[in-house]
Formats: C-alpha cells, structure tokens, sequence
C-alpha cells in the first residue's frame, strides 16, 4: 500500500471503517479553541488515570478517543501506521489488531480529529525507560521533560521532526475492543494501589 500524503486519502481510509459521511465530517472538521481546551483537559484526566506502565499507543488512543467522544462534537478517530523522527522509522506500519494491546506491538496509533495528530502516547513512550533511543533524544532536544500530550496539524508534524504515516482507521468495533484492554489495565492498578495512596 502506498503513503497516505493528504486528507483525501485519508479520508478515504477512514471511509473504510466508518463510510462515506463519516469521511465528509471528519475531513471538514477544525479544532475549535474550546475543543482544544476540553481535549488538553481529557488528555491529562486520562494521563492521571492510567497506569504508568508499559502499554502500546493503540490502548491509549482509544482510551483518549472513547474519552474525547463523549466530550466534544468533533468527530474521533484511531489511527494506526508507521511514525518516523528525521526520517528514521521508530514505529512500522503493524496493522495487525490482534496484537495492539500488547506493549511488544510494534506500530503506532493516534487519535486524528479532522487534520490534527493527537498523540497521547509520544512522550509517555519517550519518558520511558523501554522507550527507543532515538525517540527519547529527539523529544528531549525538541521539546523537553514533562510533556503529556502532542496535538499538531499533520501536515506541519515534520517541522519538529516527527512523521506520521497512517495506514489504517480503527472501526468503532476496534476501539471498542482497545478500551476493554485499557479499562483492564485501569482495574488492576487499582488493584495493585494500596489504600490511601
């Protein structure tokens, strides 16, 4: 399968999944400042109410799109493909959803609302002690410790280094499925928290 280089082909990927109105709205669609505040304010609810541990991008993204649905207008989408830092591929394009809940998946997901990249994974994975190298420098260097959430128009996402190549839009059946791994994990770290932490 080739690149998707434009909202057209994009559109029609989330087409596949969602048919052809959801296409329209999702390509019309502009990040208003009040859905930029309620998405800031959902994404950082969320980073606190997730465990800290290994977990792929594609149960964070869909604990992030299940949790921006019910807040904002705007239609939500799962992305999943391949993300590059100057050029270099960090994450392939692994489509497989069997896979996507585990930590060892070896593709990347984000939330797409209308042109914006909303990547609530990026620097959790880049924080982290099993994140790769080249992440963790490039972050580092461009945009320092202590951020939660990356919110960018594609097309502008390779002027910070960063390349987002999507090959597949998440059916809500999907992200369904994701939120279920990611209430889990939610659950047992609960669980696993003593009282009064």
């Amino acid at each position: 399968m080739s690149a998707i280089k434009d909202m057209t082909q994009l559109g029609r990927l989330v087409a596949r999944s969602h048919g052809w109105d959801a296409a329209r709205a999702f390509k019309a669609q502009a990040l208003s400042e009040p859905e930029r505040a309620t998405l800031s304010q959902g994404a950082l609810d969320l980073l606190r109410l997730l465990p800290a541990v290994p977990m792929s991008s594609a149960l964070l993204s869909a604990a992030l799109a299940v949790s921006l649905e019910r807040r904002i207008d705007a239609p939500v989408h799962v992305v999943t493909g391949a993300l590059s830092v100057n050029s270099s591929e960090i994450f392939g394009a692994d489509a497989s959803v069997e896979d996507m809940a585990s930590p060892a998946w070896n593709g990347h997901a984000w939330v797409m609302i209308g042109s914006h990249v909303v990547d609530i994974a990026l620097f959790r994975i880049a924080y982290s002690a099993q994140g790769p190298a080249p992440l963790a420098k490039h972050v580092d260097l461009v945009f320092g410790p202590g951020k939660g959430l990356y919110v960018d128009e594609w097309k502008r996402t390779r002027r910070v280094g960063l390349d987002y190549a999507p090959a597949r839009v998440l059916s809500a059946e999907e992200v369904t499925a994701l939120m279920g791994h990611a209430f889990h994990l939610i659950k047992q770290a609960r669980a696993d928290t003593p009282s009064g932490e």
